[in-house]
């Protein structure tokens, strides 16, 4: 009996990430090591595939053990490698034990995508203070702990190394303010970490995607799924796929000229459109009207 994941409707299946197309070539990864965080489910899951694919050793992370260990077996039984490793990301000593023991059993890592990190819909005149330091404390400081701790594995074994961060695209992104805060930080982080690094040869990028169908996006209501597909230029969802190709991209080999930046992968919601996590304001609905047909 098959033990794949689960899919709910729209969501790439285990079966799905295993035949999906990919533009990259299939070697890419050959014989490298690459980290994941938040590898059980949605973007990063989908980015583990992909990475496994193309002949990475892939390093699950995440704080569910039970997620981790499914896609590893879904893996597996494809014949693809990959480890596990429950890891909450705000515990510095944690991720510090992490990188430290990936150096000494697998002679290092060479790419580390940062895919954990968590939001809930809400107003920010209605955060509490405890929902603010949660969101800001995983998705700002629990990437940094990644990052640092990496940077200073590759810097202490005098190898390059790559990092990419999945953010957001901010523009028209409402009501998520301490996401859309922390994952600015990061962009933010990486432009200036990507200075400092260059001379240790670490490049360090973003990847932030827009409106994207996965695990989170299916427990919204039908009705915000067809909202949320007309939110960019494109008038269309994106697919975790979509994210994991552009990760690998600008974090492979094919962005080795690339750092610091940001690449959005949104169909074009950073120059138009508008995403209301929590049902659209009756003010803005109102000037909305203003352009409809009289």
């Amino acid at each position: 009996m098959s033990t794949a994941q689960p899919a709910a409707p729209g969501v790439l299946s285990d079966e799905d990430l295993a035949r999906q197309p990919s533009s990259l070539a299939a070697d890419l990864l050959r014989d490298r090591t690459v980290v994941i965080s938040g590898a059980g489910s949605g973007i990063g899951r989908a980015t583990a595939w992909l990475a496994a694919r193309l002949g990475a050793r892939v390093v699950l992370c995440g704080r569910t053990q039970e997620k981790l260990a499914r896609t590893a077996a879904a893996l597996g039984r494809v014949g693809l490698r990959a480890q596990t490793a429950e890891l909450d990301i705000r515990k510095r000593d944690a991720v510090d034990a992490l990188f430290a023991g990936l150096f000494e059993r697998l002679g290092g890592v060479d790419l580390v995508v940062n895919s954990a990190g968590g939001q809930f819909p809400q107003a920010a005149i209605d955060f509490s203070e405890k929902g603010w330091r949660a969101v800001l404390d995983t998705n700002l400081n629990g990437t940094f702990n990644m990052m640092q701790s990496s940077a200073r594995q590759w810097r202490d074994a005098a190898r390059a190394g790559s990092i990419v961060s999945i953010i957001v695209s901010p523009r028209g992104l409402h009501q998520v303010a301490h996401s859309a805060a922390a994952r600015a930080a990061v962009a933010a982080l990486t432009e200036s970490v990507a200075v400092e690094w260059a001379p240790l040869g670490i490049r360090v990028n973003c990847v932030a995607p827009g409106a994207i169908i996965s695990e989170g996006w299916a427990a919204y209501p039908e009705d915000i799924h067809r909202r949320y597909a007309q939110a960019c230029p494109m008038r269309r969802a994106g697919s975790a796929w979509e994210i994991a190709e552009a990760a690998l991209f600008i974090g492979g080999p094919g962005g080795s000229f690339i750092t610091g930046q940001t690449l959005h992968v949104n169909g074009g919601s950073n120059l138009w459109g508008e995403t209301w996590t929590a049902g659209k304001p009756a003010w803005f609905v109102e000037a909305s009207r203003a352009w409809q047909e009289p």
